[in-house]
C-alpha cells in the first residue's frame, strides 16, 4: 500500500528546519543521520505492520467471552514487533528500559504509527501513561514488580477513573478501598469507558484506580490512587491468582473498534487487592500527571488521523479524473482533468494542509518544550517553559481534535460519495476521529481549563509568556522578504488575543462568571486560531529565504512557474501559500469570533430549559 500517513518532507522540515532539537549533551547521539534513521524505521513499521491492521481491526473489533477479551488477530504480531523495537519507552530514561530519545523525535515516530491505526496505538498510550505513574509515584516494590515490564509492553496498563454515575465529575466516584491488616487495600466498585481495559495482547494488565478510603473528605480531596493488577504479582515477579477485575461489557462504538473500551467490575466476584500509589487523598494530583500526558496523546491522535485523511484525499484528488477545467469553455477537444485542478477541491485541500501542518508544528513544538523542561539547568527557563506546556495542553488536546474532525470531514467530501462508504479509508478515519473530542476531558472541559486555570496561572505570567513567545516570532520575521504582510496580520491577531484574554479573565472573576464560561469554547477556538497563525508564520519565515535561494525571486507568478519543476522550490512555495491562505483567508473569521466574545450577549444565560422545546 502506498505511504499515505504523513508527508515525510514536511516531517523533516519541522524536525530539522523549523523547530529543531534541544541542544543538550543528553541528546548528543541523536544527530540528523540518527534521527532520520529513527523516523524511517518508525515509518516502515507503521506502513508494513500497523497499517495492515487498520481495516481488519475496525471490521473484526474486540470479542468478549466469559469476561475475557480477544483483540483483533492482526494486532498480535504488530504489538510484538512494536515492543521488540522498544518503541513503547522510546523517550524514557534508559534506567527504566527506555531509549532516551528526544520527545520531538518520538513525536515524529508516533505520528506515523498513530496515523496508521489509532485504535491499535491506544494500547501503547494507556500502557505508557500508567507506567509513568508507577515511575513517578511508585514505591521501590511497585517499581521493581511493575515498571520495566510495563515499559517493555510485556504487561499493559490503563487508567480507571470514570464510573456510571460519575463521568467528568470524578469527585462523585463511589469505588472504595478498605485497608487490610497487611497494608494492601480491598478495592470494590465499577468503572466504565476504560480504553484497553481488557485484552490478550499482554500477560497482565496493571490498572491505576481512583478510589475512596472510607472516612476521607468528600469530593476530589478524599480520592486516592491504587495500583490494581489483573493478576496478582508474587514477590518474585511471577503471576499469581486472578485479582477479580472482571470485564462485564464492551462498548459498541462509532469508531476505534480495535480497541477494547471496557466496563470493569472490581471485587464483585471475590477479593480485588490493590496497593496505594503515592499518598492517601492525593490521587487526583497524581492522576493528573497521567492525564496531561494522555491529553497530549489524544491531541496527537487527532493530528495523526487528520494527516492520514489529508494524504489520502490528496492522492485521490490527483488521480480522480472528473469534469473539465473551468477555463476549457466550449472547446470540444478539452478532456476531463484530475479533480485537484478544480478550485473548490484545491480550497478544501489547502484548508486540510494548513490545519495539518499547523498541528504538526504545534505538536513538535510542544514536545520540544517538554525536552527543554527535562534538560535545562536554568530555573527560570524551566519554569517558563513548563508554564508554556501547561498553557498549550488544552490547545493541543481541545483545539487540535476539533480541527482534526473538520479535516477528516473535508477528506470525506473530496472523495465524494466514495468517501462515505467503508471501501475507502477516509470514512473510518472520520469515525475514529470523533472520540478524540470527548475522552480525557471533553473539549468543553479543555476550554474551561484554559479560561479557569491557564489564564490566571502564576498570576497571569504563564499566558503572558505564551503571548510573548508569539511576539518573538513576529519580531524575528517582520523584516523577512515575502512575509512582512503576514507578520503584520499575525501581530494584530496576537494583540487582539492578548486584550481579549484580559477581558474574559476579568469577566470570569466577576458577577458575569456564567457569561464568561458560556464563551469558554469560543475563546479556546480563537486562541487555537492565533496559535496556528503563529506556527504557519514561523514556517513561512523559515521557508521564504530558502525559496528565494532556489528560485532567485519571491514573485508569486515566477515562483509558481519554477515550483512546477523543482520539488524543493514547490515545497517552500507551498509553505508560503499555505500561510497566506490561513492568515489572509481563515484568520479574518477569528476576529468575528473575538467580537462576539467581547460583546458577550447573555443568550446562553437567559434561555430557560423549557425554551429549548418540549416533547
Amino acid at each position: 500500500m502506498a505511504q499515505l500517513i504523513a508527508d515525510r518532507r514536511d516531517v523533516d522540515f519541522v524536525l530539522h528546519e523549523q523547530i529543531g532539537q534541544v541542544d543538550h549533551e543528553i541528546f548528543a547521539e541523536f544527530n540528523k543521520k540518527t534521527v532520520d534513521l529513527i523516523v524511517s524505521e518508525a515509518r516502515n513499521l507503521a506502513i508494513k505492520e500497523i497499517l495492515p491492521t487498520f481495516k481488519e481491526g475496525d471490521e473484526q473489533g474486540c470479542i468478549l467471552e466469559n469476561g475475557k477479551v480477544t483483540a483483533p488477530e492482526s494486532f498480535k504480531r504488530a504489538w510484538r514487533l512494536f515492543c521488540e523495537g522498544e518503541w513503547l519507552a522510546m523517550c524514557d530514561d534508559p534506567d527504566v528500559g527506555g531509549q532516551g530519545m528526544p520527545k520531538t523525535v518520538g513525536t515524529a515516530a508516533l505520528e506515523y504509527m498513530v496515523g496508521a491505526n489509532s485504535a491499535f496505538m491506544l494500547y501503547y498510550g494507556m500502557t505508557h501513561g500508567a507506567a509513568k505513574l508507577v515511575e513517578a509515584f511508585g514505591d521501590e516494590t511497585q517499581k521493581r514488580l511493575y515498571m520495566k515490564k510495563m515499559f517493555a509492553g510485556v504487561w499493559g496498563g490503563t487508567m480507571l477513573l470514570t464510573e456510571p454515575e460519575a463521568g467528568s465529575d470524578v469527585g462523585a466516584l463511589t469505588t472504595t478501598a478498605e485497608k487490610n491488616p497487611d497494608g494492601t487495600y480491598s478495592i470494590k466498585g465499577a468503572k466504565i469507558f476504560i480504553s484497553a481495559g481488557e485484552h490478550d495482547l499482554c500477560d497482565n494488565i496493571i490498572h491505576p484506580v481512583l478510589a475512596r478510603i472510607p472516612g476521607t473528605p468528600a469530593g476530589t480531596r478524599g480520592i486516592s490512587l491504587f495500583l490494581v493488577p489483573k493478576y496478582r504479582v508474587n514477590d518474585d515477579g511471577s503471576l499469581g491468582e486472578f485479582n477479580n477485575v472482571v470485564c462485564t461489557g464492551l462498548e459498541k462504538k462509532m469508531g476505534i473498534h480495535g480497541n477494547a473500551t471496557a466496563s470493569l467490575s472490581l471485587g464483585d466476584k471475590g477479593p480485588c487487592i490493590g496497593t496505594l500509589l503515592g499518598q492517601e487523598n492525593k490521587g487526583m494530583p497524581a492522576m493528573f500527571k497521567m492525564m496531561n500526558e494522555a491529553r497530549a496523546f489524544v491531541g496527537l491522535q487527532g493530528f495523526a488521523v487528520a494527516s492520514a485523511s489529508y494524504m489520502y484525499a490528496l492522492d485521490y484528488a490527483r488521480t480522480r479524473i472528473q469534469g473539465r477545467h473551468l477555463t476549457a469553455g466550449k472547446d470540444p477537444e478539452a478532456k476531463n482533468v484530475p479533480i485537484i485542478q478544480h478550485p473548490d477541491v484545491k480550497r478544501q485541500l489547502l484548508n486540510m494542509k494548513a490545519c495539518t501542518e499547523g498541528m504538526r508544528s504545534l505538536h513538535y513544538y510542544y514536545a520540544w518544550c517538554n525536552d527543554v523542561v527535562h534538560t535545562t539547568d536554568d530555573a527560570q527557563v524551566k519554569a517558563d517553559t513548563a508554564a508554556m506546556v501547561e498553557v498549550l495542553t488544552p490547545i493541543v488536546k481541545g483545539y487540535v481534535t476539533d480541527k482534526a474532525l473538520e479535516v477528516c470531514s473535508h477528506g470525506v467530501q473530496i472523495y465524494g460519495g466514495y468517501g462515505y462508504i467503508s471501501e475507502y479509508p477516509v470514512e473510518q478515519l472520520m469515525r475514529d476521529a470523533r472520540i478524540f473530542m470527548i475522552y480525557e476531558g471533553t473539549n468543553g472541559i479543555q476550554a474551561m481549563d484554559l479560561l479557569g486555570r491557564k489564564l490566571s496561572m502564576n498570576g497571569g505570567k504563564a499566558f503572558q509568556y505564551f503571548i510573548d513567545r508569539m511576539k518573538q516570532t513576529i519580531e524575528q520575521f517582520k523584516d523577512t522578504e515575502g512575509v512582512q504582510d503576514l507578520s503584520t496580520k499575525v501581530s494584530h491577531a496576537v494583540s487582539r488575543l492578548e486584550a481579549l484574554a484580559k477581558e474574559i479573565n476579568a469577566r470570569s472573576r466577576s458577577e458575569k462568571v456564567l457569561n464568561a464560561y458560556a464563551f469558554a469554547h469560543p475563546f479556546l477556538e480563537v486562541t487555537g486560531d492565533v496559535t496556528f497563525a503563529w506556527m504557519l508564520l514561523w514556517r513561512a519565515g523559515v521557508a521564504a529565504p530558502k525559496l528565494a535561494k532556489k528560485t532567485g525571486t519571491l514573485d508569486r507568478n515566477a515562483v509558481a512557474r519554477t515550483a512546477g519543476k523543482n520539488k524543493d522550490a514547490a515545497f517552500y512555495a507551498g509553505q508560503m501559500e499555505t500561510a497566506r491562505f490561513f492568515i489572509h483567508t481563515l484568520l479574518p473569521a477569528t476576529y468575528g469570533k473575538m467580537d462576539a466574545i467581547l460583546d458577550g450577549d447573555p443568550c446562553v444565560e437567559h434561555i430557560q430549559d423549557l425554551s429549548f422545546g418540549s416533547k
